[in-house]
């Protein structure tokens, strides 16, 4: 089974993006963040046109939104919740079964933050910060098995999640503030997938500045994009991959999609 995570940076707009990416990689399910597009207006019939019968979205005009693309049958039960009090689409949840278990997945896309970090002078960061915090509270009292999650989370908690630990560390999405939170709410029940297969000593991206022209050159990225499971997943883990030629299409999203490869543990011999 695989899973892709892709901050899209507008569904519409990248439309032959996103049918792309499938021809090139075959996902089961897809998650998507920064949809950016009203309900009304959600490309469904072209998804399903493309091999995705099953879908779930939330959308808004011009920013925010979240989808989740399935050839798998999705259950009817949405787990999504609103946070902050605010409706501005950035959680998804479901369930769906597969490998006979009942699997819960999660699609966030957390507040980016601002400029300033201080949430005394930006309304935005103190969204962020309360926004972590409400989660965190939130998943210390769910104990659904088998769970995964996913999205833009908008930071980048390790030291070599970033270009520059040093320089970085007054930059929005590499604050020890928001990476103590980050970490905090992992712990409550999950395991950070992708260090489990590429180690916390290796540099690691899933995003790159539009403002870096020749970004493979200055390489000044961030991993601001995640995928965690819950430990009873381990022994299903096969790879993580980090699809970094996404970033080189034409009308490149700023991130790249990321890629979760699970199989049944009594197949893995065969894998």
């Amino acid at each position: 089974m695989r899973i892709i995570s892709w901050n899209i940076n507008s569904v519409r707009l990248r439309l032959a993006s996103l049918k792309k990416l499938i021809e090139t990689v075959n996902p089961d399910i897809i998650c998507l963040q920064e949809t950016k597009v009203i309900n009304e207006l959600f490309p469904e019939e072209a998804i399903k046109d493309m091999g995705y019968p099953f879908l779930r979205f939330k959308g808004m005009k011009g920013y925010n939104g979240v989808a989740i693309l399935s050839r798998i049958p999705l259950h009817i039960n949405d787990l999504s919740r609103n946070w902050c009090e605010k409706e501005d689409c950035r959680h998804l949840a479901l369930q769906f079964t597969q490998y006979n278990k009942t699997f819960t997945l999660h699609n966030f896309y957390i507040p980016a933050g601002g400029d300033e970090p201080d949430p005394d002078i930006n309304p935005k960061f103190a969204h962020k910060l309360q926004f972590l915090d409400e989660v965190t509270h939130w998943f210390e009292n769910q104990s659904d098995p088998y769970s995964i999650l996913v999205g833009d989370f908008n930071i980048a908690p390790l030291e070599h999640d970033v270009w520059s630990h040093k320089q970085l560390l007054k930059i929005v999405s590499h604050t020890p503030i928001e990476c103590e939170k980050l970490i905090k709410w992992q712990n409550t029940k999950f395991v950070d997938a992708m260090r489990i297969i590429i180690p916390p000593t290796e540099k690691l991206y899933t995003w790159w500045s539009y403002r870096n022209k020749d970004w493979q050159k200055s390489n000044r990225g961030r991993r601001l994009d995640h995928l965690w499971i819950t430990p009873d997943l381990k022994n299903y883990l096969k790879d993580i991959s980090v699809y970094k030629a996404a970033r080189n299409w034409e009308q490149p999203s700023d991130h790249v999609p990321i890629i979760l490869d699970l199989v049944d543990p009594e197949l893995k011999e065969h894998c």
